[in-house]
């Protein structure tokens, strides 16, 4: 079967989904598409008309939205299951993803990762006021988080969840700093989910390295 995962490789969007298909094992293709050029190719707008990353299209079903495209990978590759079976963990997964998307995204990555790692990386000075914003919002986020976190080894309980890789990506982000790893380290049910999701094979393989351009 033909997969092609279209996407930004230091996108955090793309990385959730090459974080499922490596859990996976499933082989797939990459084509890369900057979603910060100046023109998007037109190709992919045809697959995505808003431009932004990722896509998927497997044997010719064109999918977009990141978790659209992590929960067909996992009805249509069952083996690993990504999600619960019981109603009230499924929800937790479903609630979790949406709090991620919603109030963690922007304070972890776009604000933290950004002002503290990808600038200072690229030699140009992050924005200190941004920084302190993202790191209240990151905190503030996190708590809901860890009060939402199962007690088992995963946040939706003990097998790891289609939630877990999608808070995975943006922590891999947000702990190369270190203002960002205090943050983490006052929250120990995340801190110790984070010591084990850090460490899976899934997330080596999709490590993307750091930004060279807009993160």
């Amino acid at each position: 079967m033909a997969l092609i995962l279209h996407g930004y490789r230091y996108s955090v969007y793309v990385r959730i989904v090459r974080l499922v298909l490596a859990e996976k094992a499933v082989a797939y293709d990459q084509v890369e598409v900057n979603p910060f050029a100046t023109e998007v190719p037109e190709a992919y707008l045809a697959l995505h008309p808003f431009g932004r990353v990722p896509a998927l299209v497997h044997d010719g079903f064109p999918l977009y939205e990141t978790g659209a495209i992590t929960r067909y990978l996992d009805r249509t590759f069952p083996q690993p299951s990504l999600q619960p079976q019981a109603p009230r963990r499924l929800a937790r997964l479903d609630q979790i993803i949406a709090v991620v998307d919603a109030y963690a995204y922007w304070p972890l990555v776009r604000q933290v990762f950004v002002h503290d790692v990808v600038r200072p990386h690229r030699g140009t000075a992050g924005d200190a006021a941004e920084l302190e914003k993202g790191l209240q919002g990151a905190a503030r986020a996190l708590d809901a988080l860890e009060a939402l976190a199962a007690p088992e080894a995963w946040l939706t309980g003990p097998d790891l969840s289609l939630a877990d890789l999608h808070l995975g990506a943006m922590v891999a982000c947000f702990a190369q700093s270190a203002r960002g790893t205090e943050v983490l380290a006052a929250r120990p049910r995340l801190s110790a989910w984070w010591r084990r999701f850090g460490a899976r094979p899934s997330v080596a393989v999709t490590e993307p390295g750091l930004p060279i351009t807009q993160a």
